[in-house]
């Protein structure tokens, strides 16, 4: 099986990023985990993943 660069596929979208909750979704009793943690996670992820996604597009 031949290696495929992800930058040569025309199917690399940008990554978007996550929706911030609503302040009416947080119920504020200290939940473990929080939505905002959640959320958190989710940016960390975005952002790595928008790294990559740049590094892969340098034009973009």
């Amino acid at each position: 099986m031949p290696c495929v660069n992800p930058a040569d596929r025309p199917d690399d979208p940008r990554p978007q990023s996550p929706p911030e909750p609503d302040p009416g979704e947080c119920c504020g009793n200290g939940c473990d985990p929080c939505i905002y943690d959640l959320y958190n996670d989710q940016v960390a992820y975005y952002r790595t993943a928008l790294a990559t996604w740049k590094a892969r597009h340098p034009d973009a």
